[in-house]
């Protein structure tokens, strides 16, 4: 993983590897952009009578993992993402997945940071915006909901 450097790595190298319960693994998914990444963890404040100091104390609470966004341009193969999708709204809640983001060294010999993403269910598609006026890529998004995020 992440070695010591003078420098950061770069955001645009990068892997999205979404898995099946089941053992079968989709093939890795190219997107654009990945956004949400990320944990917070509340603090509940309390203070009993008897308390020596005049302030409360900070007590750990729950956590929050916040929904991820994934960003792509529209290729051939949408069966697979979009039979994940269908799967979710009409069975329910036994089709969640393990999604690993992997940010690459900048010569693709291996991963130096992943982010696992378990029990993630698509929430929410929006296809491309379409324009015959434009040129821009027809980019579609995936926003996913899960359980907790751990980085490794």
């Amino acid at each position: 993983m992440a070695e010591k450097r003078d420098r950061p790595y770069g955001q645009f190298n990068f892997l999205v590897k979404i898995g099946d319960q089941d053992g079968k693994k989709f093939p890795d998914a190219a997107f654009q952009e990945v956004t949400g990444l990320g944990t917070e963890i509340t603090v509940a404040e309390y203070r009993s009578g008897n308390y020596a100091l005049n302030s409360p104390m900070k007590i750990t609470g729950t956590y929050k993992v916040p929904d991820v966004t994934l960003k792509r341009g529209v290729f051939g193969e949408l069966e697979l993402l979009h039979a994940w999708m269908r799967d979710v709204r009409d069975k329910g809640q036994y089709f969640r997945k393990t999604v690993v983001i992997q940010l690459q060294r900048e010569d693709h010999t291996g991963p130096v940071q992943a982010w696992i993403l378990k029990d993630a269910r698509p929430i929410k598609y929006t296809g491309p915006a379409l324009s015959a006026k434009g040129t821009d890529v027809a980019i579609e998004e995936l926003v996913l909901s899960c359980e907790t995020i751990d980085i490794e």
